[in-house]
């Protein structure tokens, strides 16, 4: 088997061996930052701003210089005005924009290369590269990890709202449509009653009942001792899953959990998996849950990169800053590599590149991450 080159991106290890690149086109790299400086999400724009800070320490080139604008946060007028001031300054490649919805302006700059933390689609998109944790890399690394659990009957579980159109274009897309999939409504007053026909519960609550009564009026002592081990149940017989995979977050996600094992879905027996949850510590204090299983980034990079960010600015970064901070080094090691960044095509590297959030390919003008799985167990998140 042929073996996998890899491509670390620590930063100061490719300024002190250099030397193996070329970067005789052009002396100075110059980086555009479009991040939203003002109104109601400038704590996420400078926290943006500041991830770059910490990688430019890392760097330490005096010849890469970061131009940041206030972008506005879907704002046409004030994102154009970013762009055109960027690019007046002599750069030719953006991080940004952060919302795919500010794709359709970036697109008609096709001058310029955007690396967006964006995880819309891992295909690039004309100029636009997008390093988020798409959900298409998710669901491969879950469905590969379900498979080794063998797991062979899964209910894909999200909810009735303005993204239910994405995910189910994403299924096609990965050919999982045949798939079981199970929609519900996030409204928690509706949540439950929808999850109980999932499972099945009223019926397996009667199933109960009608087993107690075949020993309540027996006085024989096997019959006794079934009626106590029944009497500890809450119902009875299983659910015609193994597995789950809910695409959401938050408390949407803690609700569906909780209603899951409301309705008595024996967590010994049926896998709990979700996406991505930036290893949100709050999921610690749902005690209903044994375990929760996640693909994610590299929790120990992403532990260490909190610590420094926190040490420097004695604040905890937004966990996305994390995608700029790897997007300035891929956009180092391609100029460092090429000599200038032209288009996206610069960015096709032919070996794996291994940056803080894990290890990701760009092979055929496609993102893909190699993610790790998760699980929460006793307050801690442990690699699976």
């Amino acid at each position: 088997m042929k073996k996998t080159i890899l491509i670390i991106l620590s930063y100061l290890i490719l300024f002190i061996n250099s030397n193996t690149f070329s970067s005789e086109k052009n002396e100075n790299l110059k980086i555009g930052l479009l991040a939203p400086l003002s109104g109601e999400y400038s704590e996420l724009g400078y926290s943006l701003l500041y991830s770059l800070q910490l990688a430019l320490d890392e760097i330490n080139d005096e010849n890469v210089y970061i131009i940041p604008r206030d972008a506005g946060f879907n704002n046409k007028e004030k994102l154009n005005a970013a762009i055109q001031e960027i690019k007046s300054e002599g750069a030719n490649v953006i991080i940004g924009p952060i919302s795919h919805e500010d794709f359709i302006e970036a697109k008609k700059y096709n001058d310029i290369t955007f690396i967006s933390p964006s995880n819309v689609s891992p295909e690039f998109i004309n100029n636009i590269i997008s390093v988020g944790i798409s959900l298409e890399s998710q669901l491969i690394t879950l469905n590969n990890f379900l498979k080794k659990q063998k797991k062979n009957k899964t209910v894909i579980m999200f909810p009735i709202n303005q993204y239910t159109n994405f995910v189910e274009k994403k299924l096609r897309k990965l050919n999982y449509e045949n798939l079981r999939t199970f929609k519900y409504n996030p409204n928690p007053e509706i949540l439950t009653g929808e999850i109980e026909k999932l499972t099945n519960y009223s019926q397996r609550k009667k199933n109960l009942e009608l087993r107690k009564k075949m020993f309540e009026d027996k006085e024989d002592e096997q019959s006794v001792r079934q009626l106590e081990k029944l009497e500890q149940l809450y119902t009875l017989g299983e659910v015609n899953f193994d597995s789950v995979i809910i695409i959401d977050f938050g408390n949407n996600l803690k609700s569906v959990l909780t209603s899951l094992v409301y309705t008595d879905v024996d967590q010994k027996k049926v896998l709990f998996t979700t996406v991505n949850q930036w290893f949100d510590e709050s999921i610690f204090y749902e005690n209903s849950i044994q375990n929760l299983y996640y693909p994610s980034i590299n929790y120990d990079e992403f532990k260490k990169y909190n610590d420094n960010y926190f040490k420097k600015f004695n604040k905890y970064p937004n966990e996305i800053t994390i995608l700029t901070y790897d997007a300035l080094g891929l956009i180092y090691y391609a100029w460092k590599k090429n000599g200038e960044i032209r288009s996206v095509n610069d960015f096709l590297f032919k070996n794996k590149i291994k940056g803080k959030i894990g290890t990701f390919s760009f092979t055929d003008k496609k993102v893909v991450q190699e993610l790790n799985i998760y699980k929460t167990e006793k307050n801690k998140f442990i690699k699976f």
